[in-house]
This record gives structure tokens, C-alpha cells and sequence, in this order.
């Protein structure tokens, strides 16, 4: 039907960069993403303090309708102690489980409201992934900062978030930014400024994505990559 094709003329009235992205990413007349599995390798930092990063795995399950995804990583920390980490945002909610060896619970938070918003900034950056998902007919809405620039905002179960996007040239997403996601501090939560980072755009299944990634907060003392990846896989059902 018609509703589940991307239809280029709802894009009458975008930002200008956000118009170009649609059309480099996407064909007209090509069917909606409905979910998506991702496959990542690559790198994960715990803390400040340790400069080194711990190999990483991940593969991530994303739906577009409700909103929603599941990471689920294996971080080796050492040669002997796998960490097995699952994020998620799941009818609305946040959640974050972390197990060493599969015995132990290191993390268990769910169902806080600052979860919940930073899962879904967090769903609203990676949508680059399975880029139909940001189709204003998709729910999220659109606004111009400049040539290089607009912000994406997007509702779902009583939570709001807005990202700012960067795009390049040709059309490229290049980074996100927030100056307010909630980062968890000693048991708190503080809203810190948060940046991602995509390069390296690649054909897959007919959508052009990134196939690499970087996360990291801004902190007062400086920058704070925690999580980067390779995309080794990417499968679509529409």
C-alpha cells in the first residue's frame, strides 16, 4: 500500500539538508523499514580512568513501530571476565542490565524516566541505521538551524527528545549532539552534553548507511569516547 512505501512528497517543507539526506539515502517508492538486526564490532570504555578499550560485540534489534530496540553486548574486560551488557527501549522504557560471566548483576535499572529519555535519544541516533524511520510520516518532526544543521524531535509514550543532527555536503548524517543526556553519576543522574559520531556510507539492502560509529559525552575535563563500531551486518524486514 501506499502508507508503507517512501513517498518523496512529504518532504515538501524539510529543512533543506534533512530534504538532500532523504533523497541520497532512500529511492523513492522503496518499502518502509519495520525492524532491523544489526551485527557491530568494536570498542568499549568503562571509565575515564582506563585509557584502554575492551574488545566489544554487539548485536542490536531495532523496531520502527512502536519505537524500540535491544542491544545485546559481550565486552571482554580481561582474558578471563566477559561482560555481557543489554540496553533497551522497550513500549517506552528504558533499561540497562549488566552481568559478568553471566552470574553476577552488576546493573539492573529500568523504568526511570531518565532512562527512558536517554533510550529513546539514543533510538533517535541510531534510526541511521534504518533511515525510513526519520520520514517526518514516521513521527518525527523537523526544524532548520542552518545549512548544516536541523533538529529531529520525537514522541513516544508520554517521552519527548530532540536531537540536533549534522549533515555534510553530499548529504550525510555525520553526528548528533544533545547538550542534555542523562548520564548516570555515583547512582544520579546528571544531564551531560552527548555526541555521536557516522563515516564511511555504504549501499545495504538499497538504503545508504554508515557503517561506522563513535559515542562519547563532553565533560567538563574533556572528551569521553566510550563506544565505537563497525557494522558488520544489517538485515531489513519491511
Amino acid at each position: 500500500s501506499a502508507e508503507s512505501v517512501v513517498d518523496f512528497k512529504e518532504l515538501a517543507g524539510l529543512p533543506e539538508p534533512v530534504e538532500r539526506y532523504f533523497r541520497l539515502v532512500m529511492n523513492e517508492g522503496q518499502p518502509l523499514v519495520r525492524s532491523a538486526l544489526l551485527k557491530q564490532k568494536g570498542g568499549f570504555r568503562t571509565s575515564q580512568s582506563r585509557e584502554q578499550w575492551a574488545k566489544m560485540t554487539a548485536v542490536q534489534h531495532f523496531s520502527e513501530a512502536p519505537p524500540g530496540f535491544i542491544w545485546d553486548a559481550r565486552i571482554t574486560m580481561t582474558p578471563f571476565m566477559t561482560a555481557r551488557v543489554r540496553d533497551s527501549y522497550v513500549e517506552g522504557q528504558g533499561s540497562m542490565q549488566g552481568e559478568v560471566l553471566l552470574l553476577i548483576t552488576i546493573m539492573n535499572e529500568h523504568g526511570k524516566s531518565e532512562l527512558n529519555e536517554g533510550a529513546l535519544q539514543r533510538y533517535l541516533a541510531e534510526a541511521v541505521w534504518f533511515p525510513t524511520a526519520l520520514l517526518p510520516s514516521r513521527g518525527v518532526m523537523w526544524s532548520e538551524i542552518d545549512n548544516y544543521t536541523a533538529k529531529a524531535t520525537i514522541t513516544d509514550s508520554n517521552t519527548t527528545v530532540s536531537l540536533d543532527f549534522q549533515f555534510n555536503e553530499a548529504g550525510e548524517i555525520t553526528g548528533v549532539y544533545t547538550p542534555g543526556r542523562y548520564r548516570e553519576v555515583n547512582g544520579n543522574y546528571e544531564l551531560t552534553p552527548w555526541a555521536g559520531h557516522f563515516r564511511k556510507y555504504e549501499l545495504r539492502n538499497g538504503i545508504r548507511v554508515p557503517v561506522e560509529a563513535e559515542v562519547r559525552w563532553e565533560l567538563p575535563e574533556g572528551s569521553f569516547p566510550y563506544w565505537k563500531a563497525e557494522i558488520t551486518g544489517i538485515e531489513y524486514t519491511y
